[in-house]
Formats: structure tokens, sequence, C-alpha cells
């Protein structure tokens, strides 16, 4: 028995929330984001004729499409939309991931039993219009790879059925850019080697790939041949993040209080970013030493980035911290998660914070946490400290 995946995209997500709100920016090249010096966080259908794309310094896409309208972006208007298709989703299909703020994977293998599952699939997209507004595309396939590459060819509002057996073929004439991980240097060795397509690509012998990509070179060859086994993961959304510090002797040096929150606000926007999650609000928690506990939030603007989190930490401890006794813990605590992180930093109203975090977490996953650490705390002397940087348990609902 073959798998039924199914892929499912929100067109052009960001620009389709603003034009719910906005009935004036339907069928106008729009850009979500933008600033003098930020960059473009989404674009409709319109503007992308122009080559605007994501990513893209303000200024270059405004000399690309003079006449597109810049909107700053309301990202909690987006969680809640995304939350809400969510909620259509997952109350209808038997098995769903949620890749993105705006993108499903929905495993509906053993269902052609009773249904014809492309017809169910698109029942549901029409569905998730009728209830929310928002148009979508679909792509129904034997594997993950396969449905993205496929609702790719189909956007904007459309969907599409690659059958089992015809997975190379639906493949073959298709630029190896289209292949999912394949960036600008692998497809820019891969057409020195003299291979466009992916058709081109499933010709090589798996030991030649090899030999030039190493590992990477088994997993292109058999994407190429249609070959993908990775499952759907059922989706589930954590609530919260936290981290805290026990010390082994009670202290009243606010310095390495101060240290301590910065320490631990660059661990938990790491993470932050890692699990493509922005928080929309932050708390920190003292506890003195007669165990008295004291805890302040804030209510945030959606983000990910280490500079707002940790301005709103410190503001939080020097409201909070007002007996002068001595601490026996502190932490700080991240709430109203919501997904599409990877979309976020584009949100900055700067284009360098989003390419500096980037090249940072990148350091840091290669070497581990702490060889990229906030300079602020390397003029403190370190202090003992019982569960340094304790991690709490996450929170999650079915």
């Amino acid at each position: 028995m073959h798998r039924s995946i199914v892929h499912m995209d929100l067109d052009s997500f960001f620009v389709s929330v603003e034009r719910l709100t906005d009935s004036r920016l339907v069928g106008k090249p729009v850009i979500v984001g933008g600033g003098d010096r930020g960059v473009v966080a989404a674009c409709s259908y319109e503007a992308r004729k122009f080559g605007v794309h994501s990513g893209m310094p303000a200024r270059t896409a405004k000399m690309l499409c003079p006449e597109a309208i810049f909107v700053k972006g309301d990202y909690e208007s987006y969680s809640k939309y995304s939350t809400l298709v969510t909620q259509l989703v997952t109350e209808r299909a038997p098995v769903v991931e949620k890749a993105s703020i705006d993108e499903f994977y929905l495993d509906l293998t053993g269902m052609d039993r009773y249904y014809d599952c492309y017809q169910w699939a698109e029942d549901l997209r029409n569905h998730v219009f009728k209830e929310t507004g928002l148009t979508n595309s679909m792509a129904l396939s034997t594997s993950k790879t396969i449905s993205k590459i496929a609702v790719g060819t189909v956007k904007p509002d459309r969907s599409t059925f690659v059958p089992a057996g015809n997975e190379v073929q639906f493949l073959k004439p298709l630029r190896v850019e289209k292949m999912p991980m394949i960036g600008d240097k692998t497809s820019h060795m891969l057409h020195t080697m003299g291979i466009f397509t992916l058709g081109d690509l499933a010709e090589i012998p798996l030991k030649v790939l090899q030999r030039v990509f190493g590992k990477n070179g088994t997993w292109m060859w058999e994407r190429a041949h249609g070959i993908d086994y990775s499952e759907v993961i059922p989706y589930s959304e954590q609530k919260s993040m936290s981290k805290e510090s026990t010390f082994n002797s009670d202290t009243t040096d606010t310095a390495f209080l101060r240290q301590q929150i910065i320490m631990m606000v660059s661990e938990l926007s790491f993470d932050l970013r890692k699990s493509k999650f922005t928080t929309g609000c932050v708390a920190v928690k003292i506890r003195y030493s007669d165990f008295d506990t004291q805890t302040r939030q804030i209510a945030i603007s959606y983000t990910a980035s280490d500079h707002t989190i940790r301005q709103h930490a410190l503001e939080l401890f020097d409201k909070l911290y007002n007996r002068r006794m001595q601490i026996r813990l502190i932490g700080v605590r991240l709430t109203k998660l919501a997904g599409g992180g990877s979309q976020l930093n584009i949100f900055d109203n700067s284009s360098i914070i989003g390419p500096l975090y980037h090249a940072m977490d990148k350091v840091r996953l290669r070497y581990g946490l702490g060889s990229v650490i906030p300079a602020s705390t390397l003029a403190v002397k370190r202090r003992e400290v019982s569960h340094p940087s304790k991690k709490e348990l996450p929170t999650k609902q079915a």
C-alpha cells in the first residue's frame, strides 16, 4: 500500500491576511515589511512579477516595483489566522504536521479504502477558504518531498495530484533548484557538472554524487528518484519555554543577576529561532532567600530577537527586585508562542539584525551553544549555580 501525503500551503499568506482587513490591496502589488533599512517579509504575486521576493532589501524592492504598496505587517494577526487554519485542518485530517506558520503536511494513508483522497483534500482546501477567506494550494502524492515540490508548480489557489509510480516522471523536467534543501551553492556545483534538471540528477550514478557531496549525495540521489520515507510528524503546540538558575549561595549582586538574565534570554532566543517560534509575552521570576517567589510579565510584539526580549526582561527585573533581600533563584519564561519564527527576523526594522542572528545561530549549531555568548556577560565574575540555565519541560497540547 502506497502512502497518501498532502502538502497544503496558504497562498501569499501575510499579504492575504492584510487584504482581508483592507480590500483596497486586492489586485495591487503589495509588500509586507520594509522601512528604510528593512527587508521584504512577504509580497503579493503582483509584486513578484517585478522580481521582488522575501528577504530582499526594501530599497531594492522599491526600485524594482515603484508602484508597490508597503504595509508594516501585523504578526499577531498572522498568528491568529494561522491558528484558525490549524484548527480547521486538525479537526478533519487524521495526522497533521504544521511545517510553518502557513504550511501543513497531512497523512491520509489508508483513507483511500473509504474516500477518494484527492477529492477529500480538495474539499478541505475549499473548507479552509470558506471559513477564513484565505486561498490555499494543495498537492497529493506518496511523499512529503514530492507534494511540496508539486504545490510550487500550481500556486496560487490550485491543487494537483502525482499518482504513485509517476514520481520520477513528474520530477524529470524540473530545475534542480525546485528540490527543497538544494540552495545556491549546491545548485551552482551541480550546474558545473552539467546537471540542470532533476532528470539530469537522477541519471548520475550514486557513487559519483557521494564522492562529490558526501552524505548529501545519497540524499539528493534518493530524492531525484522520488524516494522519501520521512514521516508526517503529528502537530503539537508548544505553549512556553523557560530557563532558571538556583544559586549555591544566595546573592544581592545585581550585576551578576542581570548577567544571568542576559544569558538565559540568549539561550531561549536561540531555542525560539531553532524551533521556528516567536514569543508574545516575557516573564521574569525571582525567589528570595525566605522562599518568597515573585513573578512579573509583559505582553510584547511577537519576536525571537535577543535584543528585544533582553530589554523587556531586564526592565521586568528592575521593577521586580525591590526588597533588596538576597536571591536564591532567578528565571525567565516565554509564553504566547507562535509558529513561523523562520519568517520573523525580517520584521525587525533593520536588514542587519536578521542576517546577524542567522550567522550566530549557524555557529552555535555547529560548535555548541557556548560558542557565541553576549559580550556583556564577560565582565562579571562567574558564580557557581546548582542548575545553570535549567530548561523546564515545555507544556504541549495535542
